[in-house]
């Protein structure tokens, strides 16, 4: 049964962890953590007299680089002079060349978020009138493509190794104190030791490039290092190799001078590792809280301690998992049941602390129910909980099989006594063997005295060569005797089937428990959905603002928005239809195509239909000219009487998956 099992382990564990690198590689680039709320000119205005500077206002603080804020002109042409600047609180600006001409201008902006996340986008703005713009900024986004990608992957393996790093630790330490004596488990502790370290020197290098341009030539740019030192995450990045050292040391004793102490001594020193590891993996935590969504946003004097306490308590239970893993399939030294019996024990806290952290966290990034099924951040944090729900369900089963496997070693027990009679008889047998080889020997000796000299002499060689040979066959033996009672003890534990169920359910659990860990890197990356919301909300108020501004006037630019699902994928979007000045006779339109967060982006079609129902007319098909990322332009569009027009507008976003939405709208 045993031989059967491993290659099932090996194929299970390729499968989750190509499951894992799916969600990792399906992530995309990084969502912005801070977004854009407004922005002066706003976004498709046309403007009588070009302004004197451009500015933008985001949800969140943010950090600038020279070439954050750039304003181009029709011909992709930078119009832009100086450097970014904080304009005030959330709002940065950028100052443009004085006297632009008439035409369509875009601009484009890269920034870093408060909470580490690289933060891109692009909208327009005309003077004058609208022009045909060469500009395209489809392709820029931050955060994205190759180095993108193995930033994420950077992320994910930094958090497995500081989950079997801290958790392998503190498993040895609580649970199992012979397991710092077992290779298996002292490699597993250091690879996780390896992994977090080299992990970490890659975001360092890649953090640079990440941030900025995304090329992969930059990853070596000694310049951009520097500048990242100098940033809040290139700190973090850097307090977490200074702790890395420390945690160099805490390994060396655990698995050095600690497994040679004598049970008094080691008890002192069991305090003194359990106060400095507990200190080290804290601040290990701590570079994670200090950096990303724990340290902005609403409470971050409470939501970072909290954030280290949570990845602590994921980290033991996780961590103490995969070392429990360990030890049941990889240990030649059995693991008691005690053992196991503590690290449930201690596995029941840590689910206790992770429930009650994560609540305060999803509490803090969400806001409001509508938001778990409103955005992506609260679609992903519902998977999070299942697959939890799924691992408490599963650890359940596996204290039902600790309770067995104790019951086990008791009956276990009581068979000591007759096993260490039989290794007794076999003690004597062997002892009787060595005096009958003894005996012989001095018989052989006594007949070579009768012989001549010479005879004696080569009687002599063979006797001492014979004893030798009888040592060197002995010790063979004796090794062939101690592998073959390992080997039994192995298969009477592997047969146990209690024994066999705890192994097999504790393989389910640390399956889930990859999975659960490429779901959490990827939520990381997410905007919070608190973050989320509050865009929607500032912009709609802004919409709204600017449609009140409208019906006052009685004869202005109208302003319809219109959220859309086709129910395929990347299927849900706002589309905003501007007609100005939405009077009789000709008009300019313009469409914006924008996906939930307020970012813009290309559909395949944008077809557009006026309809005045009241007298019968239309539909009037338009068709809009795509100009830039997320926006369509049609000019002189003529409106033949003044109404009540329907406005409806079909969105393509794949080639089967289409929709039709419509608002009315009082023109002329």
């Amino acid at each position: 049964m045993t031989q059967t099992i491993a290659p099932r382990v090996r194929t299970l564990v390729l499968l989750l962890l190509a499951t894992a690198g799916l969600l990792l590689t399906t992530a995309g680039p990084a969502s912005a953590h801070a977004a854009l709320t407004g922005s002066d000119p706003q976004q498709g205005v046309v403007v009588d007299k070009a302004p004197d500077q451009v500015s933008l206002t985001f949800s969140e603080q943010v950090a600038l680089s020279n070439d954050s804020l750039r304003v181009l002109d029709p011909k992709g042409k930078a119009v832009q002079q100086g450097k970014p600047f904080e304009v005030g609180g959330t709002t940065y600006g950028v100052k443009v060349h004085s006297g632009l001409p008439d035409g369509t201008y875009t601009v484009t902006y890269q920034v870093v978020s408060a909470d580490s996340h690289p933060v891109s986008g692009a909208f327009t703005f005309s003077v004058g009138a609208p022009s045909v713009t060469s500009v395209s900024v489809s392709g820029e986004t931050a955060g994205g493509g190759v180095v993108g990608w193995l930033y994420g992957f950077g992320r994910y393996l930094s958090y497995a190794g500081f989950i079997v790093l801290v958790g392998g630790g503190a498993f040895v330490l609580a649970c199992w104190q012979r397991g710092a004596g077992v290779r298996p488990m002292q490699r597993f502790v250091v690879g996780g030791w390896l992994t977090l370290t080299s992990a970490t020197l890659l975001l360092l290098l890649l953090r640079g490039s990440y941030t900025g341009s995304g090329k992969v030539a930059d990853i070596f740019d000694l310049d951009l290092l520097g500048n990242v030192l100098q940033t809040k995450a290139g700190a973090a990045l850097v307090s977490r190799l200074l702790l890395l050292a420390a945690a160099a040391l805490f390994i060396s004793v655990l698995f050095g001078a600690y497994d040679k102490r004598e049970a008094e001594e080691k008890r002192d020193l069991t305090f003194g590792l359990a106060i400095g590891g507990t200190v080290v993996a804290a601040g290990l935590a701590a570079s994670w809280a200090m950096a990303e969504h724990a340290s902005v946003g609403l409470q971050p004097g409470i939501a970072m301690p909290v954030d280290v306490l949570h990845l602590l308590a994921v980290a033991t239970w996780l961590g103490g998992l995969s070392a429990l893993l360990v030890a049941l399939y990889r240990s030649q030294t059995p693991i008691e049941s005690a053992a196991v019996r503590r690290f449930s024990q201690v596995a029941f806290g840590s689910v206790v602390a992770l429930v009650a952290t994560g609540v305060y966290q999803s509490w803090r990034q969400l806001g409001s129910w509508s938001a778990f099924t409103g955005t992506r951040y609260g679609q992903l944090l519902l998977v999070k909980i299942g697959l939890v729900a799924v691992l408490v369900g599963i650890a359940y089963i596996s204290r039902r099989w600790t309770a067995q496997l104790a019951d086990t070693v008791v009956r276990q027990g009581k068979r000591a006594p007759q096993k260490e009679r039989v290794a007794a008889n076999a003690s004597g047998s062997a002892k009787a063997a060595k005096s009958a080889k003894e005996a012989g020997g001095a018989e052989n000796s006594g007949t070579a005295k009768k012989d001549g000299g010479g005879k004696q002499a080569g009687g002599a060689k063979k006797a001492g060569g014979a004893k030798g040979d009888g040592s060197k066959r002995a010790a063979q033996l004796a090794r062939q005797q101690a592998a073959m009672d390992t080997a039994r003890q192995k298969r009477t534990r592997d047969a146990d089937p209690h024994r066999f169920g705890l192994r097999r359910s504790v393989l389910a659990e640390a399956g889930v428990a990859v999975v659960l860990l490429a779901v959490t890197t990827v939520l990381t990356q997410t905007e919070p959905g608190r973050t989320e919301e509050e865009a929607k909300a500032a912009k709609a108020a802004a919409s709204s603002s600017s449609s009140s501004s409208s019906a006052q006037a009685g004869s202005g630019a109208v302003t319809l928005d219109m959220s859309f699902d086709t129910g395929g994928t990347d299927g849900k979007g706002v589309v905003t239809v501007d007609v100005d000045p939405a009077r009789v006779g000709g008009n300019e339109m313009h469409v914006y195509v924008q996906r939930p967060n307020g970012r813009a982006f290309d559909i395949p079609e944008v077809k557009v239909a006026l309809t005045l129902e009241a007298k019968k007319i239309g539909p009037l098909a338009i068709t809009p000219d795509h100009i830039t990322t997320g926006h369509w332009s049609a000019s002189n569009v003529q409106i033949p009487m003044a109404g009540d027009w329907k406005i409806a507008v079909t969105v393509r976003t794949s080639d089967i998956d289409q929709t039709t939405v419509s608002k009315n709208a009082q023109i002329g």
